[in-house]
């Protein structure tokens, strides 16, 4: 009983504690951790519901993914009372959230005008395609000189410029000058603090680099950006750097504590694996799979297919620092799609087991390019693709060729980010979801062969975002100076096949790669008089001329045998 007391009372005496909400794609969390050791100490995680209203279309509900938050937040807080820890030792409150995610509501009502239009999305395809057309060249690089982005579907600016020409609550609220914009950061951080009583409107530098509207150069809006896209200024958020007082939670258990980190995912990863050097770089496994790699002070511009983006800036008066990033799709979104939509497992975990089974893909390979190829190659016409399938293929050999297809994707952006910096990572720091797959860290190390390291504390993005908030000015309960940062314990995974049979796997992957692409496009095909022929569809065409041959062949087979 007396050890159960000193227990509890050590609890209480853990002294500053710093909060994080890890707003991503699939789930909201809030993390609770101690900033003198690092410690998780408590959270709770709520799943968000996604909605496919047409053909590669994502989209979530703004009011959801904010009832989220104060969920588990609640959560969170009675776990940690039940634990006997007290809630007022929560100095601070970090943010961080799915990046590009593009919202827009009403500063009088409160309310979302529209729901959150989601990174994946393809629904701006053919603006995309109207913007490249109209550059000297058709190149979709021509803003990457200011903004490190390529013209893509991915980043905020198409979306937003969607939802004014699309929706007319978005149209009307714009000329009456009552639109707000914002990514999920914004959106959070403007409810938390007040809402329409004085709700704080602004996001981070790291943010804000991913709209395709943000100057990295000058660290700002950039006007001639807004200008090409046609969208007025003031709609949008202030920008802030990742670490400072934003403003003041103003309802629920936490109120009064301060929001004072803000970060996109990838970047708060990339402060929570500690990746403060030029040349260190992390790779995050969640929905998407995003390689990034510090660059220091300077931005540098790739060569290779990868984008240059705001890493982070951690206080008003500290320097931004860039990274490379290599961004894929599909990771994580592949394994939600065989247990949802094909149905082959009923959990993440049993895909493992499936794919450990057989221990080869037989051949076979998955390229899941559902919403286009994103880097290197930047090519929203692929389309997913499975290939070398035989009659000995089965649902096994499919689990094991969606885990290599997550390992091949981060090979592309690793060989691209080698290419541009001309120093070939020794190891890669991993982490998010997926990597609790033991298989998948193993074929990682395998496909890439160098070693894969993966922190025994798994949640460094939402470690990332609560670093920034207790470091803030004016809060200063957590040190990112070198000597004090905690070391972390992790658990490093070697490669295991020989190198040439490495490169075999991976040549037969840019195989299948090229298999998937220019698969999609809207372009409308006719057949020089306007009308759109049955045979401008290949497929179909394909397969009414093979019907066609196949009738006539079933005749004279018929004819013959009379």
């Amino acid at each position: 009983m007396n050890s159960i007391m000193a227990a509890s009372s050590n609890r209480i005496m853990l002294g500053p504690l710093v909060a994080a909400i890890d707003q991503g794609t699939s789930s909201t969390r809030f993390l609770v951790f101690n900033a003198k050791t690092a410690e998780l100490l408590s959270h709770h995680q709520v799943e968000i519901k996604q909605s496919f209203p047409k053909e590669g279309w994502v989209e979530e509900d703004p009011k959801e993914i904010l009832q989220s938050v104060y969920e588990c937040m609640d959560r969170t807080c009675e776990k940690l009372t039940q634990l006997n820890i007290d809630i007022s030792n929560i100095k601070a409150i970090g943010v961080t959230n799915q990046r590009e995610t593009t919202l827009v509501w009403d500063k009088e009502t409160g309310e979302p005008l529209y729901n959150a239009i989601v990174w994946l999305d393809l629904r701006t395809q053919s603006t995309v395609e109207r913007l490249i057309n109209k550059t000297p060249g058709k190149n979709k690089n021509h803003l990457k000189h200011k903004t490190g982005l390529p013209i893509s579907t991915y980043f905020s600016a198409v979306k937003l410029r969607w939802l004014m020409d699309n929706v007319e609550k978005v149209h009307e609220a714009v000329l009456s000058h009552t639109a707000m914009f914002g990514t999920v950061d914004s959106w959070l951080i403007w409810c938390l603090t007040g809402g329409k009583k004085g709700g704080v409107h602004c996001t981070d530098v790291t943010n804000a680099s991913r709209t395709m509207l943000f100057n990295i150069h000058t660290m700002d809006w950039d006007p001639e950006l807004c200008t090409y896209f046609d969208i007025p200024m003031e709609i949008l958020p202030k920008v802030r750097s990742s670490s400072e007082i934003y403003g003041l939670m103003k309802s629920g258990p936490l109120t009064g504590v301060p929001i004072s980190g803000c970060l996109g995912d990838q970047s708060a990863a990339l402060v929570g694996q500690m990746c403060f050097k030029d040349g260190q770089a992390k790779n995050t496994y969640g929905t998407g799979c995003f390689l990034l790699k510090n660059v220091g002070t300077k931005p540098v511009m790739s060569d290779h297919g990868l984008l240059t983006t705001v890493a982070y800036k951690l206080g008003r008066d500290k320097p931004a620092y860039y990274a490379l990033e290599g961004s894929v799709a599909i990771a994580g979104a592949v394994v939600r799609w065989l247990k949802d939509n094909l149905g082959i497992i009923q959990t993440s975990t049993e895909l493992e087991k499936l794919a450990a089974d057989v221990g080869t893909s037989y051949g076979c390979y998955f390229v899941p390019a559902f919403s286009g190829l994103y880097a290197p190659y930047w090519e929203p016409s692929a389309r997913g693709i499975i290939c070398g399938l035989t009659q000995f293929t089965n649902r096994s050999h499919l689990a094991f060729a969606a885990l290599e297809a997550v390992c091949f994707q981060t090979r592309e952006i690793l060989d691209a980010m080698n290419l541009d910096s001309g120093i070939n990572l020794s190891q890669l720091q991993v982490d998010g979801g997926m990597t609790s797959n033991r298989l998948l860290m193993q074929l990682q190390a395998d496909i890439l062969c160098i070693p894969v390291v993966k922190p025994s504390m798994p949640e460094t993005t939402a470690l990332g975002a609560a670093m920034a908030a207790g470091a803030a000015e004016g809060v200063s309960v957590w040190s990112l100076n070198p000597e004090d940062l905690t070391e972390v314990t992790s658990e490093k995974f070697e490669p295991q096949i020989n190198p040439e049979e490495s490169e075999l796997r991976y040549a037969r992957w840019k195989k299948a790669v090229q298999r998937a692409m220019n698969w999609e496009t809207t372009e409308p095909v006719n057949n020089g008089n306007e009308e759109t022929s049955i045979f401008s569809s290949v497929p179909l065409g394909f397969y009414i001329l093979g019907s066609m041959f196949m009738l006539i062949g079933a005749k004279y087979i018929a004819a013959g045998q009379k």
